[in-house]
């Protein structure tokens, strides 16, 4: 059965499940133009009875529907909806520090434009009280943000919490994540995939720390959710080496490699750049299908990308 916040695009050749909250009047009117009608799901009836479609996330209607085009299949979305197993993935990627070549003269020059890596991190399943020791014993650095170990789509798993001291980690309730806080000028860089497009915007986030307030300060705090749209960065005025975008063919590796590696084609990564550095990189998030309708002109870039499914599918029946 499928979720209740889903919807189904349907055309003449084409049905996909969206998210309800992308159904706003820009997307059904420049849809409809390519001959795109958004229709509602019904949850207490069987996919099969409301088909056929192209193109469906649903492992079950997959499976009995061979033709159809999975997309993101449930095993891979579950995976990332663990912040232990998501990270983990970029950790083992080992990317290369990506180089771009600049020319000045007759000089080639090979010059280093972004190191892309996580933050050190614990996760804590039972007793509250071993983490302290625990984090003592692996010496993670204060502060410490303290996140739901499951990401389910509620409240409760984006809940966040920042630590000033190891005794006040006690208080915490497992399952859940601790990662190293990177200091980053305040801003992260969300960046969104559909497929091979990716759009990057700017999003406020939590100050620096410096070592001064954290020596004065002790205890658990939460803090607002982070990066979301009203939190835009976009046109502030901020300091250009904050502001300024990850490098696009940094970013295009990562995503090409992240969609192999993770099974996945529609989900944002959360990415921070070190303060005062240019060129490391810190992913301290995956979503899987974000709220796409935060991201500029988002309605034609997505129907883009299904639209180029089916012409995928179409053209691989030629060639077969």
């Amino acid at each position: 059965m499928m979720d209740c916040s889903k919807s189904i695009l349907h055309t003449s050749s084409l049905l996909v499940t969206v998210i309800a909250s992308m159904l706003v009047p820009t997307a059904l009117s420049g849809n409809s133009s390519k001959g795109i009608l958004f229709i509602a799901v019904d949850v207490k009836q069987p996919l099969s009875d409301q088909g056929p479609f192209d193109v469906v996330l649903h492992k079950d209607y997959g499976q009995k529907n061979p033709n159809v085009t999975v997309l993101d299949p449930p095993d891979a979305i579950e995976h990332v909806n663990n912040r232990q197993s998501m990270l983990e993935d970029v950790a083992d990627l080992n990317l290369p520090d990506y180089y771009g070549n600049s020319v000045i003269g007759f000089w080639a020059l090979k010059l280093l434009i972004g190191r892309v890596t996580v933050p050190r991190q614990l996760v804590f399943t039972t007793d509250p009280s071993s983490i302290p020791h625990e984090v003592t014993k692996e010496g993670l650095k204060l502060p410490l943000v303290a996140k739901p170990l499951v990401v389910d789509g509620s409240a409760k798993s984006h809940e966040l919490f920042l630590a000033y001291d190891k005794v006040s980690l006690a208080k915490l309730e497992p399952p859940l994540v601790l990662q190293e806080f990177v200091n980053h000028g305040g801003v992260l860089f969300k960046v969104y995939i559909i497929g091979e497009f990716i759009k990057v915007v700017r999003r406020f986030s939590l100050p620096d720390v410096c070592k001064r307030e954290l020596s004065k300060i002790a205890g658990v705090f939460p803090f607002p959710r982070v990066s979301c749209a009203s939190a835009s960065a976009d046109g502030a005025d901020l300091d250009p080496k904050v502001a300024e975008l990850p490098p696009s063919p940094l970013l295009e590796m990562l995503a090409r490699e992240l969609r192999l590696r993770l099974g996945l084609q529609l989900f944002n990564v959360d990415i921070i750049r070190e303060y005062g550095t240019r060129d490391l990189y810190y992913i301290i998030d995956i979503n899987y299908f974000p709220g796409y309708g935060k991201m500029p002109d988002y309605e034609h870039t997505f129907t883009e990308f299904l639209l180029s499914l089916e012409q995928s599918k179409y053209e691989k029946v030629l060639v077969a």
